[in-house]
Parts: C-alpha cells; sequence; structure tokens
C-alpha cells in the first residue's frame, strides 16, 4: 500500500524543464540587482521573497510544501556547525578584546610605522590589525583613515596609499578567523574554517607578497618625510592608557592556533579560549563577571573617550554574527526549495556539460561569483550563491569542498571593494576619500589572487581531492 501511494506522489509532481529552473535565479537576480544594489534593501528581506517565488514554482510542480520544508530544514542542517562556530567567533572577538590580547596586538602593529617604507608598512599593519579584529571595514574606518592623513602629509599619491590599505585590510579580513565573509564561505561550500583558511595560503600570501614587492618598489621613491600623525599616536596612547599589556595576553592565540595545528575540535578549542581570554580581563584589566559575559554576548564596548579608538575594538559577541547567519539562513531556504523540486538538479545538469574539467569548474566558480559581485554588490550574496548551485559539481567531481569555498571568498568577495558601486566601494570612497578607480589598480592583492586561482585551475596546481564525506569538520 505504502509503495503504490509513494507511486502515485511521484506521478503527481512534475519535472521541471530548463526554462522553468531558471526562473527563481532569474528572480534572485532581479531581486538583488535592483532591491539590494539600487534600493539598498536588507538582503535578507530579498532572499525570503525569492524563496517564496521558488516555493510557488515548486507548487506548480504540483510538490507539497510539506517537500519543501523539509528542503529547506536539510539544507540548513547541512550548514549547522558551521553557523555554530560562527557563534563562537563572536564569543572569542569579545573575550579577546576584554582581556586586552587585540587591543595589544593593534598597539604593537602601530609601532612598527616606517616612513620610508609608508606603503609597504600600511599594507602590513592593516593586514596584522584586520586579522586581529576580523574587520576590513573598521581597519579602513580607523587606521585607513590615520595612514591617508600620513600619506597627505608625505606627499604621497592617495591611490597607491589607498590601495595599499585596502589590500592589507581585505587581506587580514580573509585570513582571520573572526570574519564574517571567512566564516561564510566554509558555511556557503560545505568545508570548514581552519582548513578553508590554511587553503587559501596557497594563493592569499603569493598575492600579498607580490602587492608587498609592487608597494616596496614603489614606495621608494615616497621615504623622504617624516611620520607625525595625531591620530596615529592619539590611538596608540589610548590604547596604552585604557589597557595593560602583558605577554600572557597571548595565550588565548596559543590555544586557537594548538587546536587548529593539531586537528583537535574547533569549537572546544574556541570556548576554551574564550575562558582563558575571560580570567585574563578579570586579572589584567580587572574586569568584572558581568562586563565579560556582556562582552560575550553583546560584544565589547569602548569606552576610551576617543571614537576611533571606540569604533576599532567595540565588537564581537554572539549578537554580532546574527546578521550574517540570517543572510544563511535565507539563502538556504532559497537553495534548499531549490534541490527538494529538482530545480537545481537541472541547472546542475546544465552546467556539468560545461564544467567537467577542473580547470573548467575553476573558471566556471570565478565568473559566478564575479558576476554576482557585480550584480548585487554584496560579499556575502556573491559567496553563497555560487557556493549553494556548485556545491555539488565539487562533491560530484571529487574535489574537497575548501577549494570552493576559497575561490568564492578570493572571486567574490575580495572583489566587492573594488566594485564602485558596491556597499564596500561606496563605504571605502566615503570614509578615506579616494575614489575605487584611483585604488582599484593599487590594491593589488584583491585582483592578483584571482589571477593565481585561475592558474591553479589550468594547472591543477593545490586544487585538492576530495577525502572525506563530512569535510565540515577538521581532518588530515
Amino acid at each position: 500500500m505504502n509503495t503504490e501511494n509513494q507511486k502515485d506522489k511521484q506521478t503527481k509532481t512534475k519535472t521541471p524543464s530548463f526554462g522553468v529552473s531558471l526562473i527563481p535565479l532569474i528572480a534572485m537576480g532581479l531581486l538583488l540587482g535592483v532591491g539590494y544594489g539600487v534600493y539598498k534593501i536588507r538582503p535578507q528581506v530579498l532572499l525570503v521573497a525569492a524563496a517564496f517565488i521558488t516555493g510557488c514554482m515548486g507548487l506548480i510542480l504540483r510538490f507539497k510544501w510539506e517537500d519543501m520544508e523539509r528542503g529547506i530544514v536539510d539544507s540548513i542542517h547541512k550548514a549547522m556547525p558551521a553557523i555554530l562556530i560562527m557563534l563562537c567567533v563572536g564569543i572569542l572577538i569579545g573575550a579577546w578584546i576584554a582581556s586586552g590580547t587585540i587591543p595589544m596586538v593593534i598597539y604593537y602593529g602601530l609601532k612598527l610605522i616606517s616612513p620610508k617604507f609608508f606603503l609597504v608598512t600600511a599594507c602590513f599593519v592593516c593586514s596584522l590589525t584586520s586579522i586581529s579584529t576580523g574587520t576590513s571595514w573598521g581597519t579602513i574606518g580607523t587606521l585607513g583613515v590615520a595612514f591617508i592623513g600620513i600619506a597627505i602629509g608625505l606627499g604621497i599619491p592617495l591611490g597607491p596609499a589607498a590601495g595599499a590599505i585596502v589590500s592589507g585590510a581585505y587581506f587580514g579580513d580573509k585570513m582571520s578567523p573572526f570574519s564574517d565573509v571567512t566564516n561564510l564561505a566554509p558555511v556557503a561550500a560545505g568545508s570548514n574554517l581552519f582548513d578553508h583558511i590554511k587553503h587559501m595560503m596557497w594563493s592569499a600570501t603569493p598575492a600579498w607578497l607580490i602587492g608587498m614587492l609592487v608597494y616596496f618598489i614603489v614606495g621608494l621613491k615616497y621615504g623622504g618625510g617624516d611620520v607625525e600623525s595625531e591620530s596615529l599616536i592619539l590611538i596608540t596612547q589610548t590604547l596604552k592608557e585604557n589597557f595593560n599589556f602583558n605577554i600572557l595576553l597571548l595565550l588565548p592565540m596559543v590555544v586557537v592556533f594548538y587546536f587548529a595545528a593539531t586537528k583537535k575540535p574547533t569549537i572546544p578549542g574556541m570556548l576554551f579560549s574564550s575562558f582563558i581570554a575571560g580570567i585574563l580581563a578579570v586579572v589584567f584589566q580587572k574586569a568584572s563577571i558581568t562586563e565579560i559575559a556582556t562582552a560575550l554576548n553583546t560584544g565589547y564596548v569602548a569606552h576610551t573617550g576617543v571614537e576611533q579608538v571606540d569604533q576599532l575594538i567595540s565588537r564581537g559577541g554572539m549578537m554580532s554574527m546574527m546578521e550574517t547567519q540570517l543572510v544563511a539562513f535565507t539563502a538556504f531556504s532559497f537553495g534548499g526549495i531549490m534541490q527538494r523540486t529538482g530545480m537545481l538538479q537541472v541547472i546542475l545538469d546544465k552546467l556539468m556539460k560545461f564544467a567537467n574539467k577542473v580547470w573548467s569548474i575553476v573558471f566556471t566558480t570565478i565568473s559566478a561569483s564575479i558576476v554576482m559581485a557585480l550584480v548585487t554588490g554584496s560579499s556575502y550574496l556573491s559567496m553563497i550563491i555560487p557556493g549553494e548551485l556548485l556545491a555539488p559539481i565539487y562533491k560530484k567531481k571529487g574535489l574537497a569542498a575548501k577549494n570552493l569555498s576559497r575561490i568564492i571568498e578570493e572571486s567574490g568577495a575580495i572583489i566587492v571593494p573594488l566594485i564602485p558601486w558596491s556597499m564596500a566601494g561606496v563605504y571605502i570612497t566615503g570614509t578615506i576619500g579616494v575614489p575605487t578607480f584611483s585604488y582599484l589598480i593599487w590594491a593589488v592583492m584583491n585582483y592578483t589572487a584571482v589571477v593565481i586561482l585561475a592558474i591553479f585551475g589550468l594547472t591543477g596546481f593545490s586544487m585538492t581531492p576530495k577525502i572525506r564525506e563530512d569535510e565540515t569538520q577538521i581532518g588530515s
């Protein structure tokens, strides 16, 4: 009897055509391109609308809501390990700032400023700060503004100065376990955070070094003045006055790096590091238990009296990850319905006819990420949509998910600040006062990484094969 019912159910649903399957994708592209790109409507709402349209298409194809709901749940279920890590990252950032770990790294990073090698130093310090804080925007909005002031004082062209700042800030952002985009990329691709970061080193590090070489050569002719920046002096003095620095404040970092290097579970390592940071906050910063708990929940809030410093280190907490997670939930809802109704499979079958070699898979992924970045101007969406769409192809071809997560972050999220109409492009121009087209060519790391990925795709170098079924956990 059950077999007959299943047969009846199968005959009721229709197999979608390629044209029908494209309707949800076209609708989503229009919603995001117009709604987000033009009217700046939040992407979560637009993705819910795209999921609704997809659900309506599913009903036309005679799928029951219960079936589509199961598709949503299954899609989100696969992303839950990474989503839990994102919550732990919020906790970790709050704890590390409260303990003084991140402020200490920023303080000593700023002490490395060299007037003779301004461009190299600007890129390096912004990289270090962004790795420590996990925010490119925060780094650009604070240290970036200070470095632009120095560049004006030294007579250094603002295009190269801004390019070095953007390149450093985004390199640190994508290599930081605290970054929202770096956490989101493995969620979209089905890999895990630390495998993803280590795999990016193959492309990100050479791209960064190439940029540093360019800054070194070009910057030699700009090194005649002295660095006298009231902004930088104010930032370092304020950090020193408000935090007690001690070498023991590096212990939380050591714990995280140890867990990552020894391939131990990620979440316990982050929580243990946060616990140690909490103790250090009590011992060295004289913080109360209530203040620490608040930093873990809603983020650390600085009250130094200096706006630049407060803006830089007021962050973290579980709540800071909520918006990113909402984007993930709504995008996976869209993807879950696409999968359950068979529309995604129809599209993948078409893509597979072209993306049947490693090089074509890589070029398809790069193209999809860049197109999504151009259409939406969103770092999140330029990763989530291509990641959700192409993950089955990587799995079918036996390629590790960390290959996909690396490509979508470096071809999507890191390209977004080079797009004038993107949120990042508008923010950077408005913050440091340098037009996108002026710094675009000087943000060497951002576009060089894409070229390196294309070379890897053609040669197969560092395109790691899949060696285990569940790639959301750290493995060998």
